[in-house]
């Protein structure tokens, strides 16, 4: 709201006129979510170590993990602060869309929230079941679909990258794909969550694409011109974005390998509502299969290895799932992993960004 109030002297002071430029708050906005971080993160993390809020790594993943037990985790906590106080001070909180993003994003980090308590009260890796985790995100996410569903200003087709002419429109049934698009999104990005940088890194070159798209979409020159559904309001949504990326770039100061600080799931399962609900937002959800690959692939790589393991009663298709401790347990090093994984993730947002013009 700060730029609003800055917006009241532009009577005066001419200067004043470059907050009225989305692109002007999309630099604050991110600038100063990553000054959040970089002033009072070593104090975040000394707090969280007071409290004896750490990590408990799981006995059945690589064993060289075992090193990582004790380190301060729910890092999520703070990455939203900061995002919070930038959007407060360069969006505009009235916004429907903005307050929509927040209200899911905040109550996938409840979620998240409830499952990191329960590890740190049991001093054990066992928070919330998987049962009671994809009942609660199912109905937020149900209740996100609904309020798109009747926002007159939002359209409930679908559109194919690449492909601007086909056009279908499922109807009610937008309601269960928001839904599942946020379920699958959230729970992707926590499975990725695994290393040392490997979540937030993809998260922040995937957000930057839908940052991109989200200030595209918002400005009906522009989206006429490039043929996409243009989405009143959704230039909001851009700025919002910037936040969690100028967030993401902070923690990412202290997560990098080694990591002083864990996302938590508060963390993983809010920042993966965020990407989803954006892909939702913008009209580019089917986008989201490319520019998130490096979850999708995580996620899939799970399903197969379960799959697998119950069909054949017992054998493995990898080391181990996700598929990153597949290339631990075969002799790549951390950083090897993570910084390969940035690079594809780096690729496929490229990838997404070129389909603006493809027609």
């Amino acid at each position: 709201m700060l730029y609003k109030l800055l917006l009241d002297l532009t009577d005066g002071l001419s200067f004043f006129n470059v907050f009225r430029y989305i692109t002007f708050r999309i630099i604050l906005s991110a600038l100063t979510s990553m000054g959040i971080w970089f002033i009072f993160g070593k104090r975040f993390i000394e707090f969280i170590k007071a409290y004896h809020i750490k990590q408990y790594i799981r006995t059945d993943g690589p064993a060289t993990h075992q090193q990582k037990s004790g380190t301060p985790t729910m890092g999520g906590v703070m990455v939203l602060l900061s995002a919070l106080v930038s959007c407060l001070l360069w969006t505009d909180v009235f916004s429907s869309l903005v307050r929509l993003m927040w209200g899911v994003i905040l109550l996938y980090a409840l979620i998240g929230f409830r499952d990191d308590y329960l590890k740190i009260k049991r001093r054990r890796n066992e928070g919330l079941t998987g049962r009671q985790k994809l009942a609660a995100q199912c109905l937020i996410g149900l209740l996100a679909g609904t309020y798109l569903y009747f926002d007159p200003n939002y359209t409930t087709t679908l559109t194919v990258p690449g492909l601007k002419a086909f056009v279908w429109d499922i109807g009610p049934f937008y309601i269960a794909f928001a839904a599942l698009v946020l379920v699958g999104t959230s729970n992707a990005v926590n499975l990725t969550d695994g290393l040392d940088g490997l979540a937030i890194g993809p998260f922040i070159m995937a957000a930057g694409t839908y940052m991109i798209f989200a200030y595209c979409v918002g400005n009906s020159v522009i989206a006429r011109h490039l043929q996409l559904t243009t989405v009143p309001g959704s230039a909001e949504v851009a700025v919002l974005l910037a936040a969690l990326i100028g967030s993401g770039l902070g923690f990412l100061w202290f997560n990098t390998y080694p990591a002083q600080i864990f996302l938590g799931d508060v963390g993983s399962l809010s920042l993966g509502s965020a990407l989803g609900l954006a892909a939702l937002i913008v009209k580019q959800e089917l986008l989201l299969i490319l520019v998130g690959g490096i979850f999708v692939i995580e996620a899939i790589s799970v399903i197969m290895q379960v799959s697998f393991f119950k069909a054949t009663k017992g054998r493995r298709l990898l080391r181990m799932a996700p598929l990153h401790h597949h290339f631990e347990l075969k002799g790549w090093p951390e950083p090897k992993v993570i910084v390969r994984f940035w690079i594809i993730a780096i690729i496929l947002s490229l990838a997404g960004l070129s389909t603006l013009k493809l027609r």
